[in-house]
């Protein structure tokens, strides 16, 4: 631990600058085991083109496991498709921010994809309107609240935009994709390796077009043993209702089965209870045991039903209630830590 915690403050304004820019890549610097992802999730206004694609890097210590990678997921057939890429084919900027892999780019204006190989073609143009990203303050810079200045973290997380208008083509392999009036999402994970266990969803389709709403609950290795974190966010007419474990929310209930996943939170301002209905999905390659493996399965056509509480006194006030569709879902490893009551094992 205390090694890595040296290596950040060698060189602190880099660090600095990135912890308050989580769109920026991580990574230039990092020795062993790495990766960094960004996430770009894709509706067309009818729902009838649904896409997630995934550019990112992995390093290691074992040179043949190092590679830039491009993931992509079909909402509606749950098929993936992964390209691999040198790792020197991957090119990360600042100023503005973005990412290039091979001849494809990544920013927060425009992806565009240009993938040839011998047996297929992926090529498209997506332009990307006004994003709407976590808020970064001086203390809380971005979704990870004070949690992001801890160099650390097994799994950081960013969440770059919980809503904006998408529009353009794409075709991978003999798929094509047309996002016309369409809504993104984009978020973007970075560390050593996934959560061993976790739950992940997200939706920007409620019938209220200016809702939005992602969640995530995790074990999260700590100094000692691990703890339960909670990282959750309700964007609504431009207020943003966080409910995390550096907000002081509590997980009250989570009950996750084969057709359902429900749980509700709260804080002492709000009540959220939410309930899903999984539906089938695709295997995605994730970083785990210093590798890139396929394990982590991910819905693109899962629901989510969500009301929204503020308390009264005694009472509570419902000041919000909505089913949002085209959500995404994951539920990996073993959840039953997840479902324990204690903060801290």
């Amino acid at each position: 631990m205390y090694k890595s915690v040296y290596k950040h403050l060698k060189n602190p304004m880099s660090f600095l600058n990135k912890i308050w820019n989580p769109e920026l890549y991580h990574g230039s610097n990092k020795r062993g085991t790495f990766f960094e992802g960004w996430y770009y999730k894709n509706v067309s206004y009818n729902g009838e083109s649904i896409v997630s694609i995934i550019p990112g890097v992995f390093k290691s210590k074992d040179k043949s496991k190092e590679h830039a990678f491009i993931q992509f997921i079909d909402g509606k057939s749950n098929q993936t498709t992964y390209f691999r890429f040198d790792i020197n084919e991957f090119r990360a900027f600042q100023k503005p921010f973005e990412v290039q892999i091979g001849d494809c780019i990544f920013n927060n204006r425009e992806i565009f994809i240009d993938i040839r190989r011998d047996d297929s073609l992926t090529y498209g143009h997506i332009k990307l309107g006004d994003l709407t990203p976590w808020p970064v303050t001086t203390f809380s810079p971005g979704a990870m609240g004070w949690y992001g200045f801890v160099p650390t973290m097994e799994c950081n997380h960013g969440v770059l935009s919980m809503n904006h208008k998408i529009e353009g083509k794409l075709l991978v392999n003999d798929k094509v994709y047309i996002l016309a009036r369409g809504k993104g999402y984009i978020e973007k994970d970075w560390g050593r390796s996934f959560p061993s266990a976790y739950v992940w969803m997200q939706s920007n389709h409620f019938k209220h077009k200016g809702a939005s709403f992602m969640a995530s609950i995790a074990r999260v290795p700590w100094i000692i043993g691990s703890f339960k974190g909670l990282l959750m966010g309700f964007h609504l007419n431009d207020k943003l209702y966080k409910f995390a474990s550096y907000t002081g929310a509590k997980l009250e209930h989570l009950e996750i089965n084969a057709e359902m996943v429900n749980f509700r939170v709260y804080d002492s301002k709000y009540v959220l209870n939410v309930k899903v209905k999984r539906a089938a999905g695709g295997l995605l390659k994730a970083p785990y045991e210093k590798q890139m493996l396929e394990r982590v399965t991910e819905s693109l056509n899962s629901e989510i039903e969500l009301e929204l509480y503020k308390f009264k006194g005694r009472n509570s006030e419902l000041i919000f209630s909505d089913v949002a569709k085209y959500a995404g879902l994951e539920v990996t490893g073993d959840v039953n830590y997840l479902r324990l009551p204690q903060v801290h094992k």
